[in-house]
Protein backbone atom coordinates (compact mmCIF):
# COMPACT_ATOMS: atom_id res chain seq x y z
CA UNK A 1 0.00 0.00 0.00
CA UNK A 2 1.37 3.35 -1.02
CA UNK A 3 1.72 5.64 1.80
CA UNK A 4 0.87 8.99 0.86
CA UNK A 5 0.01 12.66 2.22
CA UNK A 6 -2.74 12.85 -0.77
CA UNK A 7 -5.03 10.61 1.10
CA UNK A 8 -5.17 13.24 3.82
CA UNK A 9 -5.52 16.43 1.67
CA UNK A 10 -7.73 14.74 -0.52
CA UNK A 11 -10.23 15.24 2.33
CA UNK A 12 -10.15 19.24 2.38
CA UNK A 13 -13.58 20.27 1.30
CA UNK A 14 -13.96 22.38 -2.06
CA UNK A 15 -14.38 25.20 0.34
CA UNK A 16 -10.36 25.45 1.31
CA UNK A 17 -8.92 22.91 -1.17
CA UNK A 18 -7.77 26.18 -3.62
CA UNK A 19 -6.20 27.58 -0.96
CA UNK A 20 -2.78 26.31 -1.25
CA UNK A 21 -1.23 27.44 1.99
CA UNK A 22 -3.89 25.96 3.93
CA UNK A 23 -3.17 22.24 1.97
CA UNK A 24 0.11 22.66 2.52
CA UNK A 25 -0.31 23.15 5.98
CA UNK A 26 -2.54 20.12 6.22
CA UNK A 27 0.14 18.10 4.21
CA UNK A 28 2.82 19.05 6.89
CA UNK A 29 0.67 18.29 9.86
CA UNK A 30 0.28 14.83 8.29
CA UNK A 31 3.87 14.11 6.94
CA UNK A 32 4.55 12.22 10.99
CA UNK A 33 1.74 10.24 10.67
CA UNK A 34 2.31 8.89 7.29
CA UNK A 35 6.15 8.41 8.29
CA UNK A 36 4.82 6.46 11.35
CA UNK A 37 2.79 4.49 8.66
CA UNK A 38 5.05 3.57 5.96
CA UNK A 39 8.06 2.46 9.19
CA UNK A 40 4.88 -0.10 10.52
CA UNK A 41 4.59 -1.17 7.42
CA UNK A 42 7.91 -2.36 7.23
CA UNK A 43 7.81 -4.11 10.80
CA UNK A 44 7.31 -7.44 9.04
CA UNK A 45 10.09 -7.29 7.31
CA UNK A 46 11.98 -6.06 9.91
CA UNK A 47 11.71 -8.73 12.30
CA UNK A 48 11.70 -11.37 9.84
CA UNK A 49 14.65 -13.57 10.35
CA UNK A 50 14.75 -13.88 6.54
CA UNK A 51 14.60 -10.33 5.99
CA UNK A 52 16.30 -8.78 8.56
CA UNK A 53 19.73 -7.20 8.92
CA UNK A 54 22.25 -5.23 10.93
CA UNK A 55 21.01 -4.19 13.87
CA UNK A 56 17.25 -5.66 13.45
CA UNK A 57 19.10 -8.80 13.44
CA UNK A 58 20.75 -8.48 16.34
CA UNK A 59 17.62 -7.46 18.34
CA UNK A 60 16.09 -10.75 17.06
CA UNK A 61 19.44 -12.38 18.57
CA UNK A 62 18.51 -11.10 21.94
CA UNK A 63 14.92 -12.34 21.63
CA UNK A 64 15.99 -15.57 20.66
CA UNK A 65 18.91 -15.76 22.86
CA UNK A 66 22.27 -16.30 20.60
CA UNK A 67 24.47 -13.53 20.32
CA UNK A 68 26.47 -12.17 17.12
CA UNK A 69 29.69 -11.88 18.80
CA UNK A 70 31.98 -15.06 19.77
CA UNK A 71 33.30 -15.75 22.37
CA UNK A 72 36.20 -17.86 21.00
CA UNK A 73 37.62 -16.36 17.83
CA UNK A 74 37.07 -18.24 14.74
CA UNK A 75 40.66 -18.45 12.89
CA UNK A 76 41.56 -19.44 9.26
CA UNK A 77 37.95 -17.91 7.93
CA UNK A 78 39.47 -14.65 5.69
CA UNK A 79 39.70 -14.44 2.48
CA UNK A 80 43.12 -15.14 1.12
CA UNK A 81 44.34 -15.13 -2.16
CA UNK A 82 45.84 -18.11 -3.87
CA UNK A 83 43.68 -20.39 -1.28
CA UNK A 84 41.07 -22.77 -3.05
CA UNK A 85 39.43 -23.42 0.64
CA UNK A 86 39.72 -19.37 1.78
CA UNK A 87 39.14 -17.70 -2.15
CA UNK A 88 35.81 -15.63 -3.21
CA UNK A 89 32.59 -17.32 -2.12
CA UNK A 90 34.37 -19.22 0.37
CA UNK A 91 36.50 -16.62 2.63
CA UNK A 92 34.90 -14.10 4.68
CA UNK A 93 36.11 -10.19 4.13
CA UNK A 94 38.02 -8.60 6.98
CA UNK A 95 35.83 -5.78 8.61
CA UNK A 96 37.50 -2.66 9.78
CA UNK A 97 37.11 -3.73 13.54
CA UNK A 98 37.61 -6.97 12.73
CA UNK A 99 41.15 -8.79 14.75
CA UNK A 100 43.04 -10.43 12.19
CA UNK A 101 43.61 -12.87 15.03
CA UNK A 102 40.03 -14.54 14.00
CA UNK A 103 36.42 -13.79 13.49
CA UNK A 104 34.64 -12.28 16.41
CA UNK A 105 31.51 -10.87 15.49
CA UNK A 106 29.55 -13.16 12.94
CA UNK A 107 28.08 -11.25 9.27
CA UNK A 108 24.37 -11.32 8.84
CA UNK A 109 24.06 -14.13 6.80
CA UNK A 110 26.15 -16.82 8.60
CA UNK A 111 24.11 -15.19 11.99
CA UNK A 112 21.25 -15.86 10.41
CA UNK A 113 21.90 -19.54 9.84
CA UNK A 114 23.07 -19.75 13.85
CA UNK A 115 19.59 -18.26 14.78
CA UNK A 116 17.87 -20.87 12.80
CA UNK A 117 19.50 -23.21 14.69
CA UNK A 118 18.69 -22.33 17.98
CA UNK A 119 15.25 -21.59 17.46
CA UNK A 120 14.71 -25.28 16.57
CA UNK A 121 17.29 -26.55 18.71
CA UNK A 122 14.75 -24.81 21.34
CA UNK A 123 12.11 -27.61 20.57
CA UNK A 124 14.51 -30.40 19.36
CA UNK A 125 13.64 -33.65 21.37
CA UNK A 126 16.97 -35.03 19.94
CA UNK A 127 15.83 -38.18 18.01
CA UNK A 128 17.31 -38.36 14.62
CA UNK A 129 14.04 -37.40 12.25
CA UNK A 130 14.19 -34.15 14.11
CA UNK A 131 17.96 -33.48 13.39
CA UNK A 132 17.15 -34.06 10.04
CA UNK A 133 14.62 -31.77 9.95
CA UNK A 134 16.97 -29.21 11.45
CA UNK A 135 19.81 -29.57 9.52
CA UNK A 136 17.12 -29.36 6.63
CA UNK A 137 16.13 -25.75 7.29
CA UNK A 138 19.88 -24.80 7.95
CA UNK A 139 21.00 -25.64 5.14
CA UNK A 140 18.60 -26.66 2.38
CA UNK A 141 18.53 -23.32 1.33
CA UNK A 142 22.08 -23.25 1.16
CA UNK A 143 21.70 -26.42 -1.34
CA UNK A 144 23.26 -28.83 1.11
CA UNK A 145 21.70 -32.29 2.11
CA UNK A 146 22.42 -33.46 5.23
CA UNK A 147 23.70 -36.59 6.79
CA UNK A 148 23.72 -38.41 10.15
CA UNK A 149 25.59 -41.58 10.24
CA UNK A 150 24.53 -43.03 14.11
CA UNK A 151 26.54 -45.84 14.97
CA UNK A 152 24.73 -46.85 18.20
CA UNK A 153 27.69 -46.41 20.97
CA UNK A 154 26.97 -42.87 21.46
CA UNK A 155 28.83 -41.80 18.29
CA UNK A 156 27.94 -40.41 15.16
CA UNK A 157 29.34 -38.63 12.44
CA UNK A 158 27.64 -35.43 10.42
CA UNK A 159 27.99 -34.61 6.50
CA UNK A 160 26.91 -31.96 3.91
CA UNK A 161 26.77 -33.24 0.41
CA UNK A 162 26.44 -30.65 -1.99
CA UNK A 163 27.84 -29.22 -5.60
CA UNK A 164 30.50 -27.88 -4.02
CA UNK A 165 32.44 -27.37 -0.60
CA UNK A 166 30.89 -25.07 2.21
CA UNK A 167 32.28 -21.82 2.76
CA UNK A 168 34.84 -21.54 5.48
CA UNK A 169 32.69 -19.92 7.88
CA UNK A 170 29.92 -22.60 7.98
CA UNK A 171 31.96 -25.07 8.29
CA UNK A 172 33.79 -24.06 10.89
CA UNK A 173 30.41 -22.73 12.67
CA UNK A 174 29.48 -26.97 11.92
CA UNK A 175 32.66 -28.42 12.96
CA UNK A 176 33.03 -25.86 16.34
CA UNK A 177 29.27 -27.10 17.54
CA UNK A 178 27.50 -23.86 17.17
CA UNK A 179 24.49 -25.12 15.40
CA UNK A 180 24.56 -28.22 18.02
CA UNK A 181 22.77 -31.17 16.18
CA UNK A 182 24.06 -33.78 18.41
CA UNK A 183 21.68 -35.03 21.43
CA UNK A 184 23.88 -34.81 25.11
CA UNK A 185 25.90 -37.36 25.17
CA UNK A 186 26.70 -38.26 21.91
CA UNK A 187 30.31 -37.40 20.51
CA UNK A 188 30.73 -36.96 16.55
CA UNK A 189 33.60 -38.75 15.24
CA UNK A 190 34.14 -36.88 11.89
CA UNK A 191 32.34 -34.30 9.58
CA UNK A 192 32.74 -34.86 6.77
CA UNK A 193 31.55 -32.93 2.91
CA UNK A 194 31.97 -32.86 -0.47
CA UNK A 195 34.88 -32.11 -2.39
CA UNK A 196 33.29 -32.23 -5.84
CA UNK A 197 30.21 -32.20 -7.63
CA UNK A 198 28.15 -35.44 -6.79
CA UNK A 199 27.70 -38.21 -4.74
CA UNK A 200 30.98 -39.03 -1.75
CA UNK A 201 33.01 -41.89 -2.16
CA UNK A 202 31.60 -44.95 -0.33
CA UNK A 203 31.76 -48.72 -0.15
CA UNK A 204 28.58 -50.73 -0.56
CA UNK A 205 26.59 -47.84 -1.09
CA UNK A 206 24.91 -46.27 -4.27
CA UNK A 207 22.58 -44.17 -4.46
CA UNK A 208 22.27 -39.86 -5.16
CA UNK A 209 24.77 -39.47 -1.91
CA UNK A 210 26.94 -42.05 -2.14
CA UNK A 211 28.79 -44.26 -4.49
CA UNK A 212 31.51 -46.18 -5.13
CA UNK A 213 35.06 -45.84 -7.11
CA UNK A 214 34.77 -44.05 -10.64
CA UNK A 215 31.50 -42.26 -9.04
CA UNK A 216 31.95 -41.18 -5.72
CA UNK A 217 34.41 -38.81 -4.41
CA UNK A 218 36.47 -38.34 -1.76
CA UNK A 219 35.02 -35.88 1.18
CA UNK A 220 37.03 -33.92 3.44
CA UNK A 221 36.90 -35.06 6.29
CA UNK A 222 37.32 -32.84 10.09
CA UNK A 223 37.81 -35.35 13.28
CA UNK A 224 36.86 -34.04 16.48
Amino acid sequence: MERSTEKFTSLITTEHADKPLFVEMIRTLCQPTVDWLKQADQFPTLTEIDTAIGAQLDLLGEWIGASRSLSVPISDVYFTLDSDDLGFDSGVWLGPFDPVSGLVDLPDAHYRLLLKAKILNNRWDCDIPDAYELASVIFGPLGYTFVLADHNDLTMDLGLIGNTPPDALTWALLTGGYFNLKPVGVRIQYYFTTTVAGPVFALDLDSELFSGFDEGGWALLTTV
